[in-house]
């Protein structure tokens, strides 16, 4: 019997400051546009750190919450409940 090594760092997702980096990048981008539209600083540091502190809290929930996110409303029957439509099965007399 073989045994194949596997390296923790390939199933680990890509973090900075333990958000995803699309979020992180999200947060800093949505940041940087609160600056320029308010010319305020600490509103922009009080967006940042909003959105941080949810990105942080969605990447411990599921590190791939973004993926399924972004799925859901292209494949919104096998995600919402609501609009389950059961499949129909026919039964033949062989077996």
């Amino acid at each position: 019997m073989r045994t194949n090594p596997v390296f923790r760092s390939l199933n680990r997702p890509l973090t900075i400051l333990g958000v995803e980096r699309k979020l992180f990048f999200f947060a800093l981008i949505v940041a940087a546009c609160v600056f320029n539209l308010f010319s305020s600083l600490a509103g922009a540091a009080c967006m940042f750190f909003t959105l941080y502190f949810f990105a942080r809290w969605a990447t411990r929930t599921d590190p791939e919450i973004l993926r399924f996110l972004l799925n859901s409303t292209r494949i919104r029957t096998q995600y919402d409940p609501m609009k389950f439509e059961p499949v129909s099965v026919r039964r033949t007399g062989r077996v």
